[in-house]
Protein backbone atom coordinates (compact mmCIF):
# COMPACT_ATOMS: atom_id res chain seq x y z
CA UNK A 1 0.00 0.00 0.00
CA UNK A 2 1.57 2.86 -1.48
CA UNK A 3 1.36 5.98 0.90
CA UNK A 4 0.24 9.30 0.29
CA UNK A 5 1.51 12.29 0.19
CA UNK A 6 0.11 15.27 2.76
CA UNK A 7 -0.59 18.07 0.91
CA UNK A 8 0.83 21.42 1.49
CA UNK A 9 0.16 23.46 4.30
CA UNK A 10 -2.59 25.97 3.04
CA UNK A 11 -3.57 24.07 0.37
CA UNK A 12 -6.73 22.08 -0.05
CA UNK A 13 -6.60 18.39 -1.29
CA UNK A 14 -7.80 17.84 -4.93
CA UNK A 15 -7.94 21.63 -5.69
CA UNK A 16 -6.73 23.53 -8.22
CA UNK A 17 -2.48 24.63 -7.12
CA UNK A 18 -3.43 27.96 -6.46
CA UNK A 19 -6.42 27.30 -4.22
CA UNK A 20 -5.17 28.45 -0.66
CA UNK A 21 -6.95 27.00 2.34
CA UNK A 22 -8.47 29.42 4.65
CA UNK A 23 -7.40 27.65 7.26
CA UNK A 24 -3.85 27.49 6.78
CA UNK A 25 -1.73 29.63 8.55
CA UNK A 26 -2.63 33.44 8.98
CA UNK A 27 -0.88 36.21 10.35
CA UNK A 28 -0.33 37.24 14.18
CA UNK A 29 -3.37 39.73 15.17
CA UNK A 30 -1.55 42.84 15.78
CA UNK A 31 -0.37 42.48 12.04
CA UNK A 32 -3.95 41.32 10.77
CA UNK A 33 -5.20 44.50 12.85
CA UNK A 34 -1.90 47.17 11.36
CA UNK A 35 -3.12 45.86 7.87
CA UNK A 36 -6.62 46.47 7.55
CA UNK A 37 -6.64 49.63 9.69
CA UNK A 38 -5.05 52.65 8.22
CA UNK A 39 -4.66 56.05 9.45
CA UNK A 40 -7.59 58.73 9.11
CA UNK A 41 -9.92 55.37 7.86
CA UNK A 42 -12.69 54.56 10.55
CA UNK A 43 -10.73 52.16 13.07
CA UNK A 44 -7.58 52.74 12.53
CA UNK A 45 -4.79 54.28 14.48
CA UNK A 46 -4.94 58.06 15.98
CA UNK A 47 -2.04 60.11 14.61
CA UNK A 48 -1.72 61.47 18.00
CA UNK A 49 1.36 63.96 17.04
CA UNK A 50 -0.49 65.45 13.72
CA UNK A 51 -3.51 65.69 16.57
CA UNK A 52 -1.86 67.57 19.34
CA UNK A 53 -0.22 69.95 16.32
CA UNK A 54 -4.00 70.65 15.08
CA UNK A 55 -4.84 71.32 18.95
CA UNK A 56 -2.29 73.36 19.44
CA UNK A 57 -2.82 75.45 16.07
CA UNK A 58 -6.50 75.64 16.85
CA UNK A 59 -5.67 76.94 20.55
CA UNK A 60 -3.50 79.90 19.30
CA UNK A 61 -6.88 81.29 17.03
CA UNK A 62 -9.42 80.30 19.91
CA UNK A 63 -7.75 81.86 22.54
CA UNK A 64 -6.79 85.44 21.20
CA UNK A 65 -10.11 85.62 19.61
CA UNK A 66 -12.02 84.87 23.06
CA UNK A 67 -9.63 87.59 25.05
CA UNK A 68 -10.72 90.26 22.37
CA UNK A 69 -14.66 89.51 22.35
CA UNK A 70 -14.37 88.53 26.32
CA UNK A 71 -12.41 92.23 26.44
CA UNK A 72 -14.86 94.13 23.94
CA UNK A 73 -17.67 93.41 26.63
CA UNK A 74 -16.06 94.82 29.68
CA UNK A 75 -15.49 97.75 31.13
CA UNK A 76 -12.17 99.93 31.81
CA UNK A 77 -12.31 98.38 35.60
CA UNK A 78 -12.55 94.96 34.78
CA UNK A 79 -9.28 94.83 33.21
CA UNK A 80 -7.98 94.79 36.08
CA UNK A 81 -8.55 91.26 36.84
CA UNK A 82 -7.43 87.71 34.96
CA UNK A 83 -8.02 88.59 31.22
CA UNK A 84 -9.69 85.25 31.03
CA UNK A 85 -12.43 86.04 33.51
CA UNK A 86 -16.23 86.47 31.62
CA UNK A 87 -17.47 90.28 32.19
CA UNK A 88 -19.45 90.32 34.56
CA UNK A 89 -21.87 92.61 33.63
CA UNK A 90 -21.62 92.25 30.33
CA UNK A 91 -20.99 95.88 28.32
CA UNK A 92 -22.07 96.52 24.81
CA UNK A 93 -21.50 100.27 24.94
CA UNK A 94 -18.45 99.67 24.00
CA UNK A 95 -19.55 98.95 20.61
CA UNK A 96 -21.51 102.36 20.27
CA UNK A 97 -18.62 103.57 21.20
CA UNK A 98 -16.42 102.59 18.68
CA UNK A 99 -18.95 102.76 16.19
CA UNK A 100 -19.14 107.15 17.31
CA UNK A 101 -15.27 107.49 17.51
CA UNK A 102 -14.18 105.88 14.10
CA UNK A 103 -16.90 106.76 11.98
CA UNK A 104 -18.07 103.47 11.18
CA UNK A 105 -20.15 104.20 8.29
CA UNK A 106 -17.57 106.63 6.21
CA UNK A 107 -14.43 104.51 7.28
CA UNK A 108 -15.58 101.35 6.47
CA UNK A 109 -17.33 102.95 2.99
CA UNK A 110 -13.78 103.89 1.94
CA UNK A 111 -12.60 100.78 3.09
CA UNK A 112 -14.94 99.09 0.83
CA UNK A 113 -14.15 101.10 -2.00
CA UNK A 114 -10.79 100.43 -1.98
CA UNK A 115 -11.12 96.99 -1.06
CA UNK A 116 -13.48 96.05 -3.89
CA UNK A 117 -11.74 98.32 -6.56
CA UNK A 118 -8.15 96.30 -5.61
CA UNK A 119 -10.17 92.65 -5.68
CA UNK A 120 -11.91 93.39 -9.51
CA UNK A 121 -8.51 95.06 -10.84
CA UNK A 122 -6.39 92.58 -9.33
CA UNK A 123 -8.27 89.38 -10.90
CA UNK A 124 -8.47 91.36 -14.51
CA UNK A 125 -5.22 92.25 -14.98
CA UNK A 126 -3.37 89.74 -12.55
CA UNK A 127 -5.03 86.73 -14.52
CA UNK A 128 -4.11 88.14 -17.94
CA UNK A 129 -0.42 88.56 -17.15
CA UNK A 130 -0.16 85.27 -15.56
CA UNK A 131 -1.91 83.69 -18.57
CA UNK A 132 0.55 85.41 -21.16
CA UNK A 133 3.66 83.61 -18.98
CA UNK A 134 2.10 80.63 -18.38
CA UNK A 135 1.24 79.84 -22.10
CA UNK A 136 4.73 81.51 -23.30
CA UNK A 137 7.09 80.14 -20.74
CA UNK A 138 9.34 78.38 -23.44
CA UNK A 139 10.34 82.22 -24.62
CA UNK A 140 13.24 83.34 -22.78
CA UNK A 141 11.05 86.89 -22.89
CA UNK A 142 8.55 85.72 -20.68
CA UNK A 143 10.69 83.39 -18.24
CA UNK A 144 12.22 86.28 -17.39
CA UNK A 145 9.22 88.49 -16.66
CA UNK A 146 8.88 85.17 -14.10
CA UNK A 147 11.50 84.90 -12.77
CA UNK A 148 11.59 88.79 -12.11
CA UNK A 149 8.56 88.70 -10.51
CA UNK A 150 9.13 86.00 -8.63
CA UNK A 151 12.40 88.09 -6.82
CA UNK A 152 10.03 90.96 -6.39
CA UNK A 153 8.61 88.65 -3.23
CA UNK A 154 11.81 89.24 -1.79
CA UNK A 155 11.62 93.40 -1.56
CA UNK A 156 10.66 94.59 1.70
CA UNK A 157 7.77 97.29 1.04
CA UNK A 158 9.87 99.64 3.97
CA UNK A 159 12.58 100.01 1.26
CA UNK A 160 10.12 101.54 -1.17
CA UNK A 161 7.77 103.20 0.89
CA UNK A 162 9.31 106.86 0.91
CA UNK A 163 10.25 106.56 -2.99
CA UNK A 164 6.46 105.51 -3.67
CA UNK A 165 5.02 108.27 -1.31
CA UNK A 166 6.64 110.72 -3.25
CA UNK A 167 6.43 109.63 -7.22
CA UNK A 168 2.39 108.95 -5.90
CA UNK A 169 2.29 112.55 -4.67
CA UNK A 170 3.95 113.48 -7.61
CA UNK A 171 1.55 111.84 -10.14
CA UNK A 172 -1.50 113.45 -7.65
CA UNK A 173 -2.40 109.62 -7.02
CA UNK A 174 -2.62 110.11 -3.17
CA UNK A 175 -6.36 108.91 -3.18
CA UNK A 176 -8.34 105.82 -3.27
CA UNK A 177 -7.73 105.69 -7.06
CA UNK A 178 -3.50 105.40 -6.59
CA UNK A 179 -3.97 102.84 -3.17
CA UNK A 180 -6.28 100.51 -5.85
CA UNK A 181 -3.40 100.85 -8.27
CA UNK A 182 -0.34 100.16 -5.75
CA UNK A 183 -2.59 97.55 -4.37
CA UNK A 184 -3.29 95.36 -7.78
CA UNK A 185 0.91 95.95 -8.23
CA UNK A 186 2.06 94.74 -5.64
CA UNK A 187 0.24 91.75 -5.13
CA UNK A 188 1.32 91.10 -8.93
CA UNK A 189 4.29 89.06 -7.73
CA UNK A 190 2.21 86.57 -5.36
CA UNK A 191 -0.24 86.14 -7.93
CA UNK A 192 1.41 85.70 -11.14
CA UNK A 193 2.99 82.63 -9.41
CA UNK A 194 -0.12 81.09 -8.29
CA UNK A 195 -1.74 81.72 -11.19
CA UNK A 196 0.93 80.21 -13.40
CA UNK A 197 1.28 77.05 -11.17
CA UNK A 198 -3.05 76.66 -11.81
CA UNK A 199 -3.05 77.74 -15.43
CA UNK A 200 -0.51 75.01 -16.19
CA UNK A 201 -2.94 72.09 -14.75
CA UNK A 202 -5.63 73.61 -17.39
CA UNK A 203 -5.52 71.23 -20.82
CA UNK A 204 -4.34 73.13 -23.75
CA UNK A 205 -6.57 71.25 -25.80
CA UNK A 206 -9.66 73.82 -24.65
CA UNK A 207 -7.62 76.45 -26.41
CA UNK A 208 -6.66 74.40 -29.42
CA UNK A 209 -10.57 73.47 -29.97
CA UNK A 210 -11.77 77.32 -29.58
CA UNK A 211 -9.08 78.31 -32.08
CA UNK A 212 -10.14 76.14 -34.22
CA UNK A 213 -13.89 77.39 -33.86
CA UNK A 214 -12.22 81.01 -35.14
CA UNK A 215 -11.95 82.68 -31.50
CA UNK A 216 -9.81 85.17 -30.90
CA UNK A 217 -6.79 84.90 -28.39
CA UNK A 218 -8.65 87.62 -26.02
CA UNK A 219 -11.90 85.28 -26.88
CA UNK A 220 -10.28 81.60 -25.86
CA UNK A 221 -8.85 83.89 -22.46
CA UNK A 222 -12.13 85.17 -21.51
CA UNK A 223 -14.84 82.37 -22.87
CA UNK A 224 -12.78 79.52 -21.87
CA UNK A 225 -9.62 79.82 -19.73
CA UNK A 226 -10.96 82.67 -17.26
CA UNK A 227 -14.11 80.53 -15.84
CA UNK A 228 -11.85 77.74 -15.35
CA UNK A 229 -10.12 80.25 -12.81
CA UNK A 230 -12.80 80.50 -11.00
CA UNK A 231 -11.02 78.48 -7.62
CA UNK A 232 -8.12 80.47 -8.08
CA UNK A 233 -9.78 83.70 -8.36
CA UNK A 234 -11.41 83.05 -5.05
CA UNK A 235 -8.13 82.43 -3.44
CA UNK A 236 -6.35 85.65 -4.70
CA UNK A 237 -9.67 87.57 -3.93
CA UNK A 238 -9.96 86.94 -0.53
CA UNK A 239 -6.09 87.11 -0.08
CA UNK A 240 -5.98 90.37 -1.35
CA UNK A 241 -9.63 91.36 0.19
CA UNK A 242 -8.10 91.02 3.51
CA UNK A 243 -4.88 92.42 2.61
CA UNK A 244 -6.76 95.80 1.23
CA UNK A 245 -9.05 95.89 4.14
CA UNK A 246 -7.05 95.64 7.17
CA UNK A 247 -4.05 97.28 5.76
CA UNK A 248 -2.88 100.41 7.94
CA UNK A 249 0.67 101.43 6.30
CA UNK A 250 -0.07 101.72 3.02
CA UNK A 251 -3.03 104.22 3.22
CA UNK A 252 -1.01 105.96 6.37
CA UNK A 253 1.93 107.04 3.78
CA UNK A 254 -0.23 107.27 0.71
CA UNK A 255 -3.80 109.13 1.36
CA UNK A 256 -3.72 113.02 2.07
CA UNK A 257 -7.12 113.64 2.61
CA UNK A 258 -8.19 113.08 6.15
CA UNK A 259 -11.97 112.13 4.60
CA UNK A 260 -10.92 109.35 2.44
CA UNK A 261 -9.33 107.35 5.69
CA UNK A 262 -9.73 104.27 5.64
CA UNK A 263 -11.01 101.84 9.03
CA UNK A 264 -7.44 100.79 10.27
CA UNK A 265 -6.46 104.69 9.63
CA UNK A 266 -9.65 105.19 11.77
CA UNK A 267 -9.08 102.42 14.81
CA UNK A 268 -5.51 104.30 15.39
CA UNK A 269 -7.58 107.04 17.26
CA UNK A 270 -7.90 104.68 20.40
CA UNK A 271 -3.86 104.38 20.78
CA UNK A 272 -3.37 107.35 22.58
CA UNK A 273 0.58 108.97 23.71
CA UNK A 274 0.82 107.06 27.47
CA UNK A 275 -2.50 104.99 27.33
CA UNK A 276 -4.81 102.73 24.86
CA UNK A 277 -8.64 102.52 25.04
CA UNK A 278 -8.81 98.80 24.59
CA UNK A 279 -12.13 98.21 25.53
CA UNK A 280 -13.55 99.91 22.73
CA UNK A 281 -10.83 99.48 20.73
CA UNK A 282 -11.23 95.11 20.26
CA UNK A 283 -14.97 96.14 19.80
CA UNK A 284 -13.90 98.16 17.19
CA UNK A 285 -11.77 95.55 15.54
CA UNK A 286 -14.57 93.26 16.19
CA UNK A 287 -16.67 95.48 14.08
CA UNK A 288 -14.44 95.63 11.48
CA UNK A 289 -13.97 91.60 11.10
CA UNK A 290 -18.09 90.95 10.38
CA UNK A 291 -17.62 91.95 6.67
CA UNK A 292 -14.81 89.59 6.03
CA UNK A 293 -15.93 87.03 7.73
CA UNK A 294 -19.06 87.28 5.47
CA UNK A 295 -17.09 87.19 2.28
CA UNK A 296 -14.90 84.12 3.52
CA UNK A 297 -18.22 82.54 3.88
CA UNK A 298 -19.75 83.05 0.80
CA UNK A 299 -16.28 82.27 -1.23
CA UNK A 300 -15.08 79.64 0.91
CA UNK A 301 -16.54 76.47 -1.07
CA UNK A 302 -14.16 77.81 -4.48
CA UNK A 303 -11.56 78.27 -2.17
CA UNK A 304 -11.34 74.77 -1.11
CA UNK A 305 -12.34 73.54 -4.48
CA UNK A 306 -8.76 75.34 -5.63
CA UNK A 307 -6.77 73.39 -3.10
CA UNK A 308 -8.30 69.99 -3.20
CA UNK A 309 -7.61 70.63 -7.49
CA UNK A 310 -4.12 71.91 -6.42
CA UNK A 311 -3.70 68.56 -4.08
CA UNK A 312 -4.80 66.22 -7.05
CA UNK A 313 -2.88 67.39 -9.90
Amino acid sequence: MTATAAPPVGRLTGDAPDAVDPTGPRRPWWRRRRAQSEPGEPGGRTNWWLTGLMIFLSLSILVPMYLVVVTALKTPDQLTGAGFDLPSPVTFGNFGEAWRLTDFPRSALNSAVITVGAVVLTLLTNSMVAYAIARNMHRRLFKGLFFYFIAALFVPFPILMLTVAKLTAQLQLDNQAGLILLYTVFGLSFNVFVYVAYIHSIPRELEEAARMDGASPWTVFWKVIFPLLRPMNATVGIITCVWAWNDFMLPLVILSDPEAATLPLQQYVFQAQFSTNYTVAFASYLLAMIPLLVVYVLAQRWVISGVTRGAIK
